[in-house]
């Protein structure tokens, strides 16, 4: 059972410079297991050559001791994977390892590239043959062709700079790591240090885990390579790209104790729930968040109405993504097997519940049941993000422009079909006044894309 939220798949993270690499990537893709579940996987450069091992499944379960042990090397990189496409095969899992004429290239990204159907088909034409749907395989081509003219790092450079998108990449090869953010810098990518190591990943909570001081962001279109000599960045991307990280980063991707794009997650959340209480005030007697996503905001909203918060929802944690449901006699069954609300704690109050979005509206329509039926009086729904009218075309898992509920109906129908007293939604202007600037792609609320969508020659856009 899939909670009714956008899915942001997937982490990348890299390390080079430690003999322990393998481990590290480990426990950095641990870290980062929130931002995709369907799959993992690692590439390590031995000296020699890379090793890896990929599989479905969760990071604790695909990897043990002795898997780990057969991926000796001080050069990683690992990924974890949520399909955006509905595409399981396991050939899809990254990173993708292949043999280019200097020796081996393993490599990884988070994002989409949008232009890489026109990219595989011209390369078709010309006689390649692709093994897998992903779009890094047109990638790998671009850079083995340009081999035969020009050394590995620039046929990375002028091959990245045919790719239209969003994405942070990392790659390893020639006993040197990559990391490449898009040039709107859209897709997260961070850089650490721990000792001689330095580590790529995709959020600062890897960092933390493995006890990396956290150096800086990778700068939107920056390609940073390190090796023996050290660490130098060059910019591959012609000048004029205007910034235009995720906002969703924010909203509801990153975990809370990341800090993302100069801001705390949390500081953010806090402060979107404080002013969604300033912009929508109502008396009420408990405010209560819809958890885990909604607890920071929840805080926020909390403290600046002076409204009791409570946890008068539990989300059991160790539920899978597969399980036998019941009959449908058992009414709401696929909320109440992760939330469930605590009785004496609702029974007879008057409830604000925040979540950080409404998507299609199903879940947040049977929280608001539940809610009823444990005895609340009254049910106030609020909102930490502007209403979600279009979907993402980076690399984000969003429903279809028909299926988002504030994209078809008004806020007051909306009130109405999932059975709330009120609702309110923060607004984008309070949104944004809470960023550190308002270069942030906020389409999925504006509709105002920074990279041409109808490069990906959809149906649905």
């Amino acid at each position: 059972m899939a909670f009714d939220k956008f899915s942001d798949k997937c982490a990348v993270a890299g390390v080079y410079g430690n003999h322990e690499a393998a481990n590290l990537v480990y426990l950095c893709l641990y870290a980062l297991q929130h931002r995709g579940q369907q799959g993992t996987g690692m590439a390590v450069y031995d000296g020699k050559k890379i090793n890896s091992y990929k599989s479905f499944g969760l990071v604790a379960d695909v990897y043990n001791k002795k898997r780990l042990k057969k991926l000796p090397g001080k050069l990683a990189i690992g990924h974890n994977r949520y399909p955006t496409d509905g595409n399981y095969s396991p050939g899809n899992i990254q990173p993708i390892v292949a043999e280019l004429p200097i020796g081996q290239i393993a490599v990884a990204y988070n994002g989409n590239f949008m232009n890489t159907y026109k990219i595989r088909e011209e390369l078709m034409k010309d006689g390649a043959i692709f093994s897998t749907e992903t779009d890094l395989e047109p990638f790998l081509h671009l850079i083995s062709r340009r081999l035969k003219s020009t050394d590995i790092n620039t046929a990375i450079i002028e091959s990245v700079k045919e790719l239209s998108g969003a994405f942070a990449i990392v790659v390893v090869v020639e006993d040197s790591l990559i990391g490449i953010r898009d040039p709107n810098g859209v897709k997260p990518l961070a850089l650490g240090k721990m000792k001689d190591a330095y580590v790529l990943v995709s959020e600062t909570v890897a960092l933390d885990l493995i006890g990396a001081k956290f150096v800086r962001e990778i700068e939107p279109g920056e390609m940073i390579i390190i090796d023996a000599t050290g660490i130098r960045s060059v910019y591959p991307f012609d000048k004029g790209f205007k910034p235009a990280p995720c906002v969703f980063e924010h909203v509801y991707f990153a975990r809370p104790d990341s800090f993302l794009y100069g801001q705390d997650v949390y500081d953010v959340r806090k402060s979107f729930g404080k002013i969604l209480a300033r912009e929508a005030p109502v008396d009420a007697d408990i405010v209560i968040p819809v958890p885990d996503s909604g607890i920071t905001a929840t805080i926020g909203y909390a403290e600046e109405s002076g409204i009791q918060f409570q946890m008068g929802l539990i989300r059991n944690h160790y539920v899978g993504r597969t399980f036998i449901e019941p009959s449908q006699s058992i009414r709401d069954f696929g909320v109440k097997v992760k939330l469930n609300p605590v009785k004496s704690i609702i029974n007879g109050k008057r409830v604000i519940v925040v979540d950080d979005s409404i998507v299609r509206g199903t879940t947040s329509k049977k929280i608001v049941h539940m809610l009823r039926d444990a005895g609340a009086t009254e049910v106030h729904v609020r909102v930490s993000s502007p209403p979600t009218k279009n979907p993402c075309y980076y690399g984000i898992d969003t429903p279809s422009r028909k299926e988002l509920i504030s994209n078809t109906h008004t806020d007051e129908e909306i009130r109405k079909f999932i059975g709330a007293d009120s609702l309110s939604f923060l607004s984008l202007e309070g949104m944004i006044s809470v960023l550190a600037s308002d270069d942030y792609c906020t389409a999925c609320f504006t509709g105002k894309y920074p990279i041409d969508p109808t490069l990906l020659k959809r149906d649905d856009i």
